[in-house]
């Protein structure tokens, strides 16, 4: 028989425990703190933190449970999906709880696209109503008219 077969080995230093007792779910804003390799030769790593809301939880508690993480950075959507189990996440703080009705946010990613068409829309328009402008307009041509007669 193979000895190999029968030794004992670790899969990863996390403590497995205090992650499966981890209880945050779609909605909640999370604080991801992961390793990232700085110098290959010296094996140095640094923490940055990754902090956005989860839109996904998949696979329960088991061993290749993964969460869906969304932030906005500089106007533009970043999303990843992190193990829940992976040596790379130093720690996962819990910032703030949400209540939602859904289990998986994914329409979130088309109704951001939505507010910024949205907003794209205002700015190009002025951001007003049509009678703002009209108001605004007559109060200009009065005052030109003020002026002219002075």
């Amino acid at each position: 028989m193979n000895s190999a077969l029968h030794t004992k080995f670790t899969l990863s230093p996390v403590d497995m425990e205090s992650r499966r007792k981890l209880e945050f779910r779609a909605g909640d804003t999370v604080r991801v703190w992961v390793k990232v390799l700085e110098d290959a030769a010296k094996k140095k790593y640094r923490l940055q933190a990754f902090e956005g809301m989860v839109l996904a939880r998949k696979h329960g508690n088991e061993t290749g449970a993964t969460f869906t993480v969304r932030k906005v950075a500089s106007n533009v959507g970043v999303e990843r999906i992190f193990p829940l189990y992976s040596p790379m996440i130093d720690r996962i703080e819990l910032v703030k709880r949400s209540v939602v009705r859904r289990s998986k946010l994914y329409y979130v990613r088309e109704k951001a696209v939505r507010d910024v068409r949205r907003k794209m829309k205002q700015t190009r328009m002025g951001g007003g109503s049509t009678k703002d402008f009209e108001k605004t307009a007559v109060a200009e041509v009065v005052e030109t008219e003020v002026k002219t007669e002075e």
